[in-house]
């Protein structure tokens, strides 16, 4: 017997300002990110890019490439476990059993403050950043909460 994977909220992540992320249990998600969160401002403020998201697999696999990464320490708000995040298409709905929804909606790219970590991470995490979403419904979300994947190129089918 093959047992489903759901995919689901591993952890939810917010800084005043740069990395780590901490993480908390629960969290308001805005048009423009999540409440507290420092990603909440002019130079990063975009309403494609209000919220981050990486994947659990995808920190593990760079572990296991000596860096010591965990949820929150690449930046992301949201880190999800049961689903490759960046082998979704752009537009891909992501919809959480609490009620809010995302539209995976830009590529992360990495950034310098990737360099505290480990200057080669840079480098290395190229393809596995994860993405940005924009906020289609608004709401709370709480780790633990599973999500529901709407790939853009399943609805052209």
């Amino acid at each position: 017997m093959v047992k489903e994977i759901i995919p689901k909220v591993v952890s939810l992540n917010i800084s005043k300002g740069g990395i780590p992320k901490l993480p908390i249990t629960s969290v308001r998600i805005k048009s423009g990110g999540l409440e507290g969160d420092g990603h909440n401002h002019a130079k990063h403020y975009r309403p494609i890019q209000a919220v981050s998201l990486q994947d659990e697999e995808r920190l593990e696999e760079l572990r296991g490439e000596g860096y010591p990464l965990f949820p929150g320490t690449t930046g992301e708000n949201i880190t999800v476990s049961g689903m490759d995040i960046n082998a979704l298409p752009l537009g891909t709905v992501l919809n959480f059993s609490g009620g809010v929804v995302l539209e995976l909606s830009k590529v992360r790219q990495p950034c310098y403050v990737l360099d505290a970590i480990n200057p080669r991470l840079k480098t290395d995490i190229l393809g596995r950043c994860g993405y940005y979403a924009k906020v289609i419904r608004e709401g709370i979300v709480q780790t633990g909460e599973t999500i529901d994947v709407i790939r853009k190129d399943w609805e052209d089918d």
